[in-house]
C-alpha cells in the first residue's frame, strides 16, 4: 500500500482529536514488556489506548460497508458494530474472567439503552426544541430486546432448581437458548436487511459527511486495529483486577461501567453527533440496535466459545442484580420510544437511571458467580 493511498486515515487522524490517543497505542504495549507488574498504569494506558482504536474500527467498518452495498454492507455494521466489546470479552474469557464477561455484556447492554441514547435525546434536546425518530424500527429493537432479556431471565430464575444434576442443567439450558438467540438475530438481519427494509428506511440514512476510505485501506486498517485491539485487551484483562482494587472498584463495576462506555466510545461519538444534527433516527438506530446485537449476538457467542477458549463453560446465569438492570433499562427504553418523539428531560431521565445503576454497584459489589 502506497504512502497516497493511506493520506485518507493520515487526514482522519490529524482533523480528528479522539484518534489523537492513538499515541498510546505504543506506550501501552511498550509498558507491558518493561513494567508488567504496575497494573494500575497498565490499565489507564490501555483504555486511553482502546478508545480510539475503537474509532478508528468504526470508520473503517463503515467503509467497507459503504462499498459492498445495502444488504452486505449493513450486515457487515451489525456483524462488526460490537467488535471491540467482543474482542475485549474474549480476552477475558480466556483468562476465566467470567465476572468481567458478565458484566460487560449487561454493562454494554444497560449503557446503549440508557446512556448511550439518553446523552443523545439530551444533546439533540438541547439543541432542538422537539425531535421525531423512526417508531416503529425502536419498537422491534425494544422486542428484540425484551426477547433476549427473557432469555436471562430464566437460568437466574430457576438457578435454584439446579440441585439434582449439579450444574448440567443450567449449562444445556443456557446452550439451547444461545442458540436460539443467535437464530432470532438472524432472522432479525434477514427482516430489517431483506423482507421488511422499508420499516428501517429513515434509520438507515447514516450518510457521512466525508467520502468512505478506499476499499483496500479500510480493509487493511480494519485487518490491523483488530489486532492492536486484541493485543491492548489482553493488557487490559491482566491488569484490570489490581487496578479495580487500587480504585476501590469491584470487577463488575469495570465491566459494568467501564468496559462497556471504552468499547462504545465510537458508537456513542456517532449516536451524540447524529441527535445535534437533528438525525434522531441515526441516534436511536444506533443505541438500540448496537443492545440488541449484544444481547442476541455477542452473549450468546460467548457462550459457545467458553466450550473452546475458556477454562470451562460459560452459563447465562447473571447474578440478580444484573438481570433486574437489564430488564429495567430495557422496559424504560420502550416506554419513552413508544411515541417516537423525544425532548431533553427525557435524555436526564435515562442518565439518571444509569447513574443509579452505576452508584450501586460502585457501593455494593455483587458477589462473583
Amino acid at each position: 500500500m502506497t504512502f497516497d493511498s493511506m493520506n485518507p486515515l493520515l487526514k482522519e487522524i490529524r482533523h480528528t482529536p479522539l484518534l489523537w490517543l492513538l499515541a498510546f497505542v505504543p506506550v501501552v504495549l511498550a509498558a507491558a514488556k518493561l513494567a508488567p507488574d504496575a497494573h494500575t498504569m497498565l490499565f489507564v494506558l490501555s483504555v486511553l489506548a482502546i478508545v480510539p482504536l475503537a474509532a478508528l474500527l468504526s470508520h473503517a467498518t463503515e467503509s467497507v460497508a459503504a462499498k459492498t452495498g445495502d444488504g452486505v454492507g449493513g450486515l457487515l455494521n451489525a456483524t462488526l458494530g460490537n467488535l471491540t466489546e467482543l474482542i475485549i470479552a474474549l480476552s477475558a474469557l480466556r483468562a476465566g474472567e467470567y465476572m468481567l464477561v458478565k458484566a460487560s455484556i449487561a454493562g454494554a447492554i444497560v449503557t446503549n439503552t440508557l446512556f448511550m441514547l439518553g446523552g443523545a435525546f439530551l444533546l439533540g434536546g438541547l439543541k432542538h426544541h422537539v425531535q421525531e425518530f423512526n417508531r416503529a424500527n425502536a419498537r422491534i429493537q425494544a422486542g428484540l430486546l425484551f426477547l433476549a432479556t427473557t432469555a436471562l431471565v430464566i437460568p437466574s430464575a430457576i438457578a435454584g432448581e439446579d440441585f439434582a444434576a449439579g450444574g448440567t442443567f443450567s449449562h444445556r439450558l443456557s446452550v439451547g437458548l444461545s442458540i436460539l438467540l443467535i437464530i432470532t438475530y438472524g432472522l432479525g438481519m434477514l427482516f430489517s436487511l431483506k423482507t421488511h427494509r422499508e420499516v428501517f428506511a429513515s434509520a438507515a440514512h447514516e450518510e457521512h459527511d466525508e467520502a468512505p476510505w478506499p476499499i483496500r485501506l479500510a480493509l487493511a486498517t480494519l485487518a490491523g486495529v483488530t489486532v492492536l485491539v486484541a493485543l491492548v485487551s489482553e493488557i487490559f484483562v491482566e491488569s484490570v483486577q489490581k487496578a479495580a482494587e487500587t480504585f476501590g472498584m469491584s470487577p463488575a463495576f469495570v465491566g459494568f461501567i467501564v468496559v462497556a462506555l471504552v468499547g462504545a466510545a465510537a458508537e456513542m461519538a456517532s449516536a451524540f453527533s447524529g441527535a445535534r444534527k437533528n438525525r434522531l433516527d441515526m441516534s436511536v438506530g444506533i443505541a438500540l440496535g448496537s443492545a440488541s446485537q449484544i444481547a442476541l449476538f455477542v452473549a450468546p457467542v460467548l457462550v459457545l466459545l467458553s466450550y473452546v477458549l475458556g477454562p470451562a463453560p460459560m452459563t447465562l446465569q447473571f447474578w440478580p442484580g444484573a438481570v433486574v438492570m437489564i430488564f429495567i433499562a430495557t422496559l424504560t427504553a420502550a416506554l419513552v420510544t413508544a411515541n417516537g418523539r423525544s425532548a431533553w428531560f427525557i435524555g436526564v431521565l435515562l442518565l439518571m437511571v444509569y447513574l443509579i445503576f452505576a452508584m450501586t454497584l460502585y457501593l455494593l459489589p455483587p458477589k462473583v458467580l
